[in-house]
């Protein structure tokens, strides 16, 4: 059985972790490396950054906190925000990264994400999908830190993404983003069952019977911010207890 992976995500504003609520009301939490440093010694499976206005302001992502970052730590780690281009990837995990993660410049040039799966694997590219829920009941996808609505249908990108040669999808729900009352588990069940690589759920946890629900409903990984941030849930307390519910971690 694969073991389920708990991830740590870094919201990465101007050189500062920061979080908000379904992306507004951003307040500054810690120092990326610092944090990173933690997180590794607390036996997170892998950790993401996000620079969360690289693609917005249209700058080249924080590659001198990428080499710190790998420097620090002792797993895994995605970037994203600001990669638009396949020399962007290559940067990125020159400076030490394992994997990079591509929004809104894939929805822009879906070409993206084959270029960099052929050049580098496709273990090393992450779709990211930003989606809301709509008025018929299914989801859209956002760009630009969740500020605006392309109208593609988050699903059927999903499958193209894969279809292109992403290794894996970051689902984040902004209906639940930040607001600790579970992760969307409708749309991670939808995407779980249509898609043949792995699915990160993203937005929602509160407590930890919310990663249990949503690793059980078909999520290979759950990413989290602010219960991690603000050490509500340790993650050794979290691993142990998903342990108890049977679900497979990495101890």
């Amino acid at each position: 059985m694969l073991t389920k992976r708990i991830i740590p995500c870094l919201d990465v504003d101007h050189g500062r972790v920061v979080k908000g609520k379904k992306f507004k009301d951003i307040q500054d939490v810690a120092d990326p490396v610092e944090l990173g440093r933690y997180y590794s010694e607390q036996g997170a499976d892998e950790l993401v950054f996000y620079d969360i206005t690289a693609s917005y302001e249209e700058r080249d992502i924080f590659i001198n906190i990428v080499e710190k970052v790998a420097e620090a730590i002792r797993i895994p780690f995605t970037i994203g925000g600001g990669i638009s281009r396949v020399e962007d990837f290559r940067k990125v995990l020159m400076a030490g990264a394992d994997k990079v993660s591509v929004n809104s410049s894939a929805v822009k040039n879906p070409q993206l994400i084959r270029d960099a799966a052929l050049k580098f694997g496709n273990q090393c590219v992450v779709l990211s999908i930003d989606a809301k829920r709509n008025d018929s009941g299914s989801w859209d996808v956002y760009v630009k830190g969740g500020r605006e609505n392309t109208g593609i249908d988050a699903i059927e990108w999903a499958k193209r993404g894969q279809e292109l040669g992403a290794g894996e999808i970051c689902i984040n729900s902004i209906d639940t983003d930040g607001v600790k009352r579970g992760y969307d588990l409708e749309l991670n069940r939808k995407l779980s069952e249509i898609l043949t690589i792995p699915v990160i759920a993203s937005g929602g946890a509160g407590e930890k019977a919310h990663f249990s629900e949503v690793l059980k409903a078909g999520a290979d990984a759950a990413l989290a911010a602010s219960v991690f941030h603000y050490k509500e849930i340790p993650i050794p307390e979290l691993k142990a207890y998903l342990d108890s519910e049977g679900i497979a971690v990495r101890k």
